[in-house]
């Protein structure tokens, strides 16, 4: 066999596995928080423009998709959208996981409800940068929730 020949073998056998396997061929970010810690707070400060794009979105959600996240928000109950949603988009952002009351709120309203809540929330300008990388993080908090919120050890496990 000649070097060009052992080459393509490798190459070829090295395409096969990455595609079986595609986390062979990737840097464990999954770990990495996208974003640091001390910095989690700043994500929400919006300029003009960024307020208008948010506005324009809102705008251009079908009636029937704003009911529905509505209907999503609301079985959370009153504090579920607003501390809970912050607390679950650090733990997306920064790896910082959020108390089990707030994993009961989004076993609440369902797995549907919180993810259409979660592309709702980043396709908002302040967040739209992270939308490609949050997939994955956001089943595993779903996850990490249901699990906790589903465990038989829990003495909380009628509340939902």
């Amino acid at each position: 066999m000649d070097t060009k020949t052992i080459f393509m073998a490798f190459f070829i056998i090295n395409t096969l596995v990455s595609c079986v396997y595609p986390c062979l061929g990737q840097e464990d970010v999954d770990d990495k928080p996208l974003v640091n810690p001390a910095e989690f707070d700043t994500l929400d400060a919006l300029s003009p423009a960024s307020q208008e794009y948010n506005i324009y979105m809102l705008e251009n959600l079908s009636p029937k998709h704003k009911t529905y996240l509505g209907t999503c928000a609301d079985k959370m109950g009153p504090s579920g959208i607003s501390e809970c949603n912050e607390d679950v988009l650090s733990e997306i952002l920064t790896n910082k996981p959020v108390s089990r009351e707030c994993c009961l709120m989004v076993v609440r309203a369902g797995k549907e409800c919180y993810m259409e809540i979660r592309k709702f929330m980043f396709r908002l300008y302040q967040l739209k940068r992270f939308a490609s990388q949050v997939s994955f993080k956001t089943n595993e908090v779903w996850n990490r929730c249901s699990a906790e919120v589903e465990s038989p050890s829990s003495s909380h496990d009628h509340m939902i």
